[in-house]
């Protein structure tokens, strides 16, 4: 993301094929991926966040993300098994299935307050069709997700650590980045 450059890179690819510019994978990182159907893969993009259960079992769910200044946030509800987990341990996995290369990206998920950041979060939310506004301490809608919960909803941002890039489409291959602290304006 362009507030974080790699630090180190391995190519994970065991079949000679060369490692994935970090130019390529920071691009996919910073487009904003539609959930319309028929634009990803399989059939359309879908960020999977994973978090950690109490009993350390893995708590799976699919969210919609938006991507700010190349800095990836999402909503989610205070009373759900995601907050909750987010609270306790904020270590978290998104993944998400693009066209050129199936993206992981490891690190935290950091709650935000600063109203102005919450703002101008749910400015780009609206601006992509969810009609969203924020609150002193999150973000409201009409609607949301089923699982969401009521608003309002807390907002997050991804920290990220390392991203694996796998590719989906020539030159493919599959690299490791391991990636710098974040800089401030997140």
């Amino acid at each position: 993301m362009p507030t974080q450059q790699p630090t180190s890179e391995r190519n994970l690819d065991g079949y000679g094929t060369p490692a994935i510019a970090w130019s390529r994978v920071e691009e996919a990182l910073t487009e904003q991926q539609t959930q319309a159907p028929g634009t990803g893969g399989p059939g359309r993009h879908t960020h999977w966040l994973t978090t950690t259960n109490p009993d350390g079992s893995p708590h799976v769910r699919p969210l919609g993300v938006i991507s700010v200044d190349g800095v990836w946030y999402f909503t989610s509800g205070p009373g759900t098994r995601k907050s909750r987990n987010i609270a306790r341990d904020p270590r978290c996995v998104v993944g998400i299935a693009t066209q050129p290369f199936d993206l992981v990206v490891e690190g935290t998920a950091e709650r935000v307050v600063d109203t102005d950041r919450l703002r101008t979060v749910a400015q780009a939310y609206a601006d992509h069709g969810w009609p969203a506004s924020a609150t002193d301490d999150g973000i409201t809608a009409e609607f949301s997700a089923p699982s969401a919960g009521p608003p309002p909803w807390h907002v997050y941002r991804v920290v990220a650590s390392t991203v694996f890039a796998m590719g989906t489409a020539e030159p493919y291959g599959a690299t490791r980045f391991d990636l710098a602290a974040p800089t401030a304006g997140g």
